[in-house]
């Protein structure tokens, strides 16, 4: 029985009880217990407010952004159109589109009026060419509207602008020349030539001239001998 006293008497003293051992200062081991009590010590309650914190690592809280969205608001009003921008380079040239549909008629136009001149007209005497020019007069009228030949002079004064077929047509004298000119104003537009020959013949000159208003036509005999001549019979 002296054997298990000895033994619980060994537990029971303190570690500074042992002879022979130095005597060191008494330290905790172990954390008190959280909460602590009313009656514990302040050193406890510095000791898990300070020291027990810095040790752990600090988590931060995450908030779920979705949780917390709200619903859809309304759209707002629409705020001013902004400044028109710098107009840019031209684009590729489309393809072509269909051919569209045919319009409808279009109601008539107005009745055409047009103006134009006409005349006829011819020589029954005979005509000798003299030492200058001469203008060769008309006495017979067939045609002559609107009196635009003038039979005395023998000229045709234009009112009526465009363009106008003139024939000439001249009876030669046998065994004599005929020269004649075909006048624009002063300027010889055509010549009518026949030679000299033992039997009269028919010689014609034909042209159109554009002519304008004031313009005048008119037939001119060639200075000659006596032997420049026209023939005409009743």
């Amino acid at each position: 029985m002296a054997a298990p006293a000895l033994l619980l008497l060994a537990l029971l003293l303190p570690v500074g009880a042992w002879p022979g051992l130095p005597r060191r200062p008494c330290v905790h081991c172990c954390r008190p217990a959280w909460p602590p009590g009313p009656y514990a010590r302040v050193s406890d309650r510095d000791l898990w407010r300070g020291d027990l914190w810095r040790g752990l690592p600090r988590v931060r809280p995450t908030i779920d952004i979705e949780i917390l969205k709200g619903e859809k608001g309304e759209a707002g009003v629409r705020g001013r159109a902004g400044r028109s921008g710098k107009e840019g380079p031209p684009g590729a040239r489309g393809l072509q589109g269909r051919k569209g549909q045919k319009g409808q008629v279009g109601p008539p136009g107005a009745a055409c009026q047009r103006a134009y001149a006409a005349f006829s007209v011819g020589r029954r005497e005979g005509l000798h060419s003299s030492d200058h020019f001469q203008a060769v007069p008309f006495d017979t009228e067939l045609v002559n509207l609107d009196g635009a030949f003038d039979l005395a002079g023998g000229r045709f004064l234009c009112t009526v602008p465009g363009v106008y077929f003139l024939s000439l047509n001249v009876h030669t004298w046998n065994y004599k020349e005929t020269y004649l000119h075909v006048m624009l104003n002063r300027r010889p537009a055509a010549v009518l030539y026949a030679q000299p020959s033992e039997r009269s013949v028919m010689q014609a000159q034909s042209l159109m001239l554009m002519l304008a208003a004031g313009d005048a036509v008119w037939v001119r005999m060639f200075q000659r001998d006596p032997d420049n001549a026209i023939y005409g019979e009743h």
